[in-house]
């Protein structure tokens, strides 16, 4: 569920950047502006596919492939770690520790900036698998050493680079599309995360049959054959952009953020101290920019308020179901049902939000969320037979795969143009902090308590994000 997070903004900086060029033209574009200022509309495959028909196809097979390449190192990181230091025989308090390897995602705002000020999101994104590739060919040759060290170190590479990787991947989907297209294929990018996790699971299981090694090799070849993919076939929508505006080489940042041409203090004072300065001014501007945003007090409380009930439950629904009487096979046999219908429902919550607008959509699907944790308290009370196990759990992740998509494109709002890699970093960061906390207090509160009481809890840890979507903003 993490893709959700995954995962993972257009209001408007005063900004001549080549990430703002796109987002305004698409508006441009739905103002019936001319098609040669249609931007990101216009960009992303409109040469090679003039028909509507194509670009469709091609749009939809680029952000397939690079949420896809955003999931799978996500998986590597978390699921696939702990199994495999599970296998090795380490002990449960370093099994434990596997954790901290989603410190990156929190943190990675930290380093977003640079993503927007130097290079191109399309060009960190391709480095971003190159690297990722190298470190799991890597990790393939110490998996089977016995150097737990080294492996260790390894996998926080590959936290690393994979977070850095989500910086690249988002703030490229925010450049190439335009509001309408984000929301119409939020769908699409949560379903294709979310494969990249039950692909995950399959490098596990591949793992049982021959060993961590050839697994993680198998996942350096395919991130490896997906970087030189998007080399080739992604669209260059900030290409468009340097064309339209010259000065988009300059620092991106509104009006009040001196960049290094447009610094006043640049050309009297060149010495260190004042470059030093204006770094730091290009640096803080993304932050300041996403802190001026309208009702940023109430945006801020959402995203961290709206996943901590689901993070909660979702971090003791393992423990639950094997409570119920499922084996290991089991288990993972109703998570593959769950995978494909929080697929289903992310794709649903798409379509939803492109029919109604996020103004109609974000209170009843948000309430529809917080109601589904419900299920849960059935499960560990009622404790059914295992066909209603399958129903509950598979109509729980449907209804929680229509709220990503809510939350996807709530994000993908409060991203301020020139700075979108940067604000859904910021994001998508706050928005996991409730569930890194809430993987490290869940076992000790349902020990506590019991499952019953505990799912209750994580309902009540819903109603907040509920009553927040009534007062965010809602364009």
């Amino acid at each position: 569920m993490e893709a959700a997070v995954t995962s993972h903004k257009p209001v408007e900086p005063a900004v001549p950047a080549r990430a703002a060029l796109p987002a305004q033209g698409a508006e441009a574009a739905g103002r019936g502006a001319p098609a040669a200022s249609r931007g990101a509309e216009v960009a992303p495959g409109a040469e090679a596919a003039p028909g509507a028909g194509a670009r469709g196809a091609r749009r939809g097979l680029w952000i397939s492939s690079t949420y896809f390449a955003e999931g799978l190192p996500y998986a590597i990181a978390h699921k696939v770690a702990g199994e495999f230091f599970t296998a090795a025989g380490a002990s449960l308090e370093i099994i434990g520790l596997v954790s901290l390897y989603g410190l990156p995602w929190n943190l990675k705002f930290l380093w977003s900036p640079l993503v927007d000020l130097h290079g191109s999101s399309r060009r960190w994104l391709v480095g971003a698998e190159i690297a990722l590739a190298v470190i799991l060919l890597a990790l393939a040759a110490a998996a089977d050493s016995g150097a737990l060290g080294l492996v260790a170190a390894l996998f926080g590479l590959v936290a690393v680079a994979a977070a850095t990787h989500d910086i690249a991947v988002d703030g490229f989907y925010l450049q190439a599309l335009d509001k309408d297209a984000q929301a119409a294929y939020s769908g699409l990018r949560v379903g294709a995360y979310r494969l990249a996790l039950l692909a995950g699971a399959l490098l596990v299981a591949f793992a049982g049959w021959a060993s961590f090694g050839a697994s993680f090799a198998v996942a350096a070849v395919g991130l490896a054959l997906l970087a030189g993919a998007h080399a080739v076939g992604l669209p260059r929508p900030e290409a468009m952009g340097a064309a339209a505006a010259p000065g988009a080489a300059a620092a991106p940042g509104a009006a009040a953020a001196p960049g290094a041409a447009a610094a006043p203090g640049a050309a009297a004072a060149p010495g260190a101290a004042a470059r030093g300065a204006a770094g730091v001014l290009r640096y803080v501007e993304p932050f300041r920019a996403f802190l001026r945003q309208p009702q940023i007090a109430s945006s801020l409380a959402f995203i961290l308020c709206y996943r901590a009930g689901d993070a909660l439950m979702f971090a003791m629904s393992s423990p639950l179901l094997k409570s119920l009487g499922l084996d290991t096979a089991a288990r993972g046999n109703v998570g593959g049902i769950g995978t494909v219908a929080s697929i289903a429902g992310s794709t649903l919550g798409g379509v939803i939000i492109k029919r109604w607008g996020l103004a109609r959509t974000i209170f009843p699907i948000a309430l529809l969320q917080s109601l589904a944790i419900l299920l849960y308290v059935a499960l560990a009370w009622l404790r059914p037979s295992l066909p209603w196990v399958v129903a509950l759990v598979t109509l729980e992740q449907l209804f929680a795969g229509v709220g990503t998509a809510v939350l996807v494109v709530f994000l993908m709002r409060r991203c301020v143009d020139g700075y979108k890699s940067s604000h859904f970093a910021i994001g998508s960061a706050l928005m996991s902090v409730s569930a890194t906390f809430a993987g490290s207090v869940s076992g000790y509160l349902a020990a506590s308590v019991g499952f019953t009481a505990f799912f209750a809890i994580a309902f009540a840890a819903s109603i907040p994000g509920v009553v927040l979507s009534r007062w965010v903003p809602r364009d």
